[in-house]
């Protein structure tokens, strides 16, 4: 039975900051915070919002023609680091792949501190072996996305690459297979006891705590430069020269760490979905918050034009129904045939989600339907749940990763990257100033998904202090690259994808004029680009443009 799915949806770029953020309510005591069971889009609903990810259509989650057993990669140098290949730790996986681990050192500036173990799988390539150009490395987004378990999934999306490279994904430090994190559960801080806002600060801090007590002595190593040290390993050990990479949404925060820090080692790289390099999580939760609405008006838009669209044919009067249907369930749940209870924050969150791929907007108008006039929320519910197990499949052991890693991993991994802590060490009347200060600039930017946002202000509260690394790149020197943006992105808005460009200072633009999150899937002509670079090296001088509807 699918239980109530809470939690907002809180986009910050590449980052769906749905977890650990705390809700405030009317009267500016903070409530606790609610955890949403995070989605990774790139797995056609497999799992909740935990990332920002490219979105797959069903179609492609199909398994591959089984391939020759032996990868074109180069061999490793001898005395480097070595991946120990065997078979895969979940059922089933697409023929022909294997997966493995690499040991590489916990603290990459201190080796004897310990190592840890990343999960790593391949697909070899299955064209002519003279045309095959080595291994090309892929992460879906995130962060908390498990890369193995998405190539296991959508290896058939990329099948005309996976001509020419060896498919490489893995299981970032954290995540999935590779020692995975936990909060002990859940990143929320149990029943709320107090309306004082003290409390409910020192409920936070005591998560964080909890959350060191769960993940053990990977936690402070998590953060995406340790990772893109990972990624220059994971180069090695596959005997490449350079690391040719397709990288989404987080993954292209991942693809601008390595080239910052290994410019001299970075081949082929396109990053899709651009996330930012310099806004703090405050700023990416507005800019998120404004995508998404400007994504819900574009779905209303089109909507308008369908017959029996249950808001009508005036946009702006829709766009009043959609915040008017959200604040009844707030006071008034629906409830569900199996006793499922659902609220506005779940709406918001089912809405969010659809808006990922535009594949997914007659399923989104259907639902809506369904829950205005009929009170049925059927439609919304399997908008936010994870997709069901395909039937007459063979039953799988309990997974060993915990329930809360891909939620647990975001957070950590989205506070080590932000070196802002300026509530931290605030008295709670400060820190509830400063969320009332915020609240109306959240409510312009939507009235729907604004106030969901608003308190990523206190989503790293009581973690240590991150990097100021990121934020710092400019201009390393890596050779030219491909961006593509899209331009009704809800996660990852058009102009990130222009400042981080000015940023890498050695990119090629792709304005995919279209809607969802990513292009590669879901455009033709950005796919193109995409593997015309990656395969023949092609790269355009300046800004391509590709349709929104092909």
């Amino acid at each position: 039975m699918r239980r109530s799915r809470t939690g907002a949806a809180v986009g910050a770029g590449c980052l769906l900051v749905s977890t650990a953020v705390a809700t405030v309510a009317a009267d500016a005591t903070v409530a606790a915070p609610v955890v949403a069971a995070a989605t990774v889009p790139v797995l056609v609903q497999v799992s909740g919002p935990v990332s920002g990810a490219v979105p797959v259509p069903a179609s492609a989650a199909s398994s591959v023609p089984a391939t020759e057993p032996a990868p074109a990669s180069a061999a490793p140098s001898p005395g480097g680091p070595r991946i120990r290949w065997g078979a895969c730790p979940e059922q089933p996986v697409p023929a022909g792949m294997r997966c493995g681990t690499l040991t590489v050192p916990l603290d990459h500036s201190a080796p004897a501190k310990g190592t840890v173990r990343i999960a790593l799988a391949e697909i070899p390539a299955n064209g002519p072996r003279a045309g095959r150009r080595g291994a090309l490395l892929l992460n879906f987004g995130g962060p908390g996305g498990p890369g193995i378990e998405s190539l296991a999934a959508h290896a058939k999306t990329f099948a005309e690459l996976g001509e020419r490279y060896d498919l490489v994904t893995f299981d970032p430090r954290g995540v999935g297979h590779s020692e995975p994190i936990s909060c002990g559960g859940s990143l929320g801080p149990g029943p709320r006891g107090s309306d004082d806002p003290a409390d409910a600060l020192a409920a936070l801090r005591a998560v964080a705590e909890r959350c060191e007590r769960a993940s053990g002595r990977v936690l402070p190593y998590i953060g995406t430069v340790h990772v893109a040290r990972d990624l220059d390993l994971i180069r090695r050990a596959l005997g490449e020269d350079e690391l040719d990479y397709l990288g989404f949404s987080y993954g292209t925060r991942l693809g601008a760490v390595y080239a910052a820090q290994f410019p001299h080692h970075v081949g082929r790289m396109a990053l899709d979905g651009v996330d930012t390099l310099a806004e703090p999580l405050v700023e990416q939760a507005l800019a998120s918050a404004q995508g998404q609405q400007q994504a819900l008006d574009n779905f209303l838009t089109w909507c308008a034009h369908q017959p029996g669209c249950v808001y009508g044919t005036n946009t702006r009067t829709a766009k009043e129904d959609v915040a008017a249907f959200v604040a009844r369930l707030d006071v008034a749940p629906l409830v569900d045939e199996d006793g499922t209870v659902f609220t506005g924050r779940d709406a918001v969150t089912a809405i969010g989600f659809a808006l990922y791929s535009r594949e997914s907007w007659p399923e989104l108008a259907e639902a809506l339907a369904l829950a205005e006039r009929n009170r049925d929320p059927r439609g919304l519910l399997r908008l936010g749940a994870p997709a069901d197990p395909e039937p007459g499949g063979a039953a799988q052991p309990p997974s060993r990763v915990p329930a809360d890693n891909a939620a647990a991993a975001m957070a950590a991994v989205n506070c080590a990257d932000d070196p802002d802590r300026s509530s931290d060490g605030a008295s709670p009347a400060a820190v509830m100033q400063r969320i009332d200060g915020l609240r109306e600039e959240f409510r312009r930017a939507s009235e729907i998904f604004g106030p969901r946002q608003l308190l990523t202000v206190l989503a790293c509260y009581g973690r240590p202090a991150g990097t100021d690394f990121i934020r710092e790149i400019e201009r390393p020197g890596a050779p030219r690259m491909l961006l593509v943006g899209t331009r009704g992105d809800p996660a990852t808005p058009y102009r990130w994808t222009e400042e981080t460009a000015q940023r890498l200072g050695s990119a090629v633009v792709v304005d995919h004029k279209g809607d969802g999150h990513t292009g590669y899937t879901s455009s033709t002509c950005v796919r193109g680009y995409v593997d015309r670079f990656l395969i023949h090296g092609r790269l355009p001088s300046g800004t391509r443009s590709c349709p929104g509807e092909e």
